[in-house]
């Protein structure tokens, strides 16, 4: 159910998603991400929530051997045609990482994941085949939107406004300004939420950033731009689990 509920929701606005990011990487949770990745020579790459490859080209670029995956049939399409069309040697899965479905488990240097985890329903599950993707000292670097951004005018926090905090689940964003979100939805979680299940599947927190907006972006949003807006995490595999399922996956080369 998880898989068919992920992939109608970002199917059905495939087409805004591929015209709205480009290639250019110049949005600051983007390149703070990036920066924490480094340089990507020679590893072995998985880019987890990979969508249409915008971020799975440029870990290419940086020397990656890369494989992007993402539970929507017509985003990875689309990443396959520009594949094609310009190759990096990225190879595209369609894939739900929630059945335990993990490609070349073990075997990866680095799992990223950009902007992806408030779309995955089943938070554990996804960290638990991110944590047996990666090889025994592997890194895993991921994006959010700030679990403590409140919002403010047109633009919808990470909670809706009528609920406090603590209130976790999965909604839909009304601000005019939250355009994407408003028409995929989002889950909730709390800082601690994130922050405990990774330490429960073995991963390791090295770097926390929380990358300030861009200028234009605050001019237009004084008051939003008060608040914590992204969220920037490099972890480190460490070890086995304390979860007791944690390797229990179906492994596909």
């Amino acid at each position: 159910m998880v898989a068919f509920m992920a992939t109608a929701r970002y199917d059905s606005v495939a087409d805004f998603y591929i015209d709205g990011w480009t290639d250019e990487i110049n949005d600051p949770a983007t390149v703070v991400l990036l920066e924490q990745v480094g340089s990507c020579a020679g590893l072995r790459v998985l880019d987890v929530a990979c969508g249409h490859g915008r971020v799975t080209r440029a870990l290419a670029r940086r020397g990656g051997h890369v494989t992007g995956v993402d539970v929507s049939e017509r985003l990875v399409e689309r990443a396959r045609r520009v594949e094609q069309e310009s190759p990096l040697g990225i190879t595209y899965v369609l894939a739900d990482l929630t059945t335990g479905v993990v490609p070349a488990s073990g075997s990866f240097d680095l799992v990223t994941c950009n902007f992806g985890l408030s779309d995955v329903d089943d938070l554990v599950a996804a960290l638990r085949a991110v944590a047996g993707a990666l090889n025994a000292d592997g890194r895993f670097v991921f994006s959010i939107l700030h679990p403590c951004f409140p919002g403010s005018g047109e633009v919808s926090g990470s909670w809706p406004s009528d609920r406090p905090y603590w209130c976790e689940g999965y909604w839909m964003p009304s601000g005019r300004d939250s355009s994407l979100r408003r028409q995929v939805g989002a889950n909730h979680r709390t800082l601690s939420t994130y922050f405990n299940a990774l330490a429960d599947v073995g991963l390791v927190i090295e770097l926390v950033a929380e990358p300030e907006p861009d200028d234009a972006w605050r001019s237009s949003h004084p008051a939003a731009a008060l608040s914590p807006l992204y969220l920037v995490v490099s972890t480190r595999r460490a070890g086995r689990s304390r979860s007791p399922k944690a390797n229990d996956l179906t492994v596909h080369e």
